[in-house]
């Protein structure tokens, strides 16, 4: 799979609900040079955060938009 808001959305699907995943797990899944592949990876989940389906956090906090350190959680109901 080298599409990373597929990734995205199917490493959030494969964890427990109120799981985050860190964007470097989503550019190892879909690329070998994963730090080449972050720009894909922060671009994608800018779109998934703008199609609400995903929220962004950082250290138990929520974040509005992807600035810095962040993780990704699946949105919540």
């Amino acid at each position: 799979m080298n599409d990373p808001r597929a990734a995205t959305l199917a490493l959030l699907a494969s964890r427990a609900a109120g799981a985050t995943i860190c964007p470097s797990e989503v550019a190892r899944a879909i690329a070998p040079d994963w730090r080449g592949a972050m720009p894909a990876v922060h671009a994608a989940v800018d779109a998934l955060l703008r199609d609400g389906l995903v929220q962004l956090s950082w250290k138990g906090r929520p974040l509005p938009t992807r600035s810095g350190p962040y993780r990704i959680a699946r949105l919540r109901d």
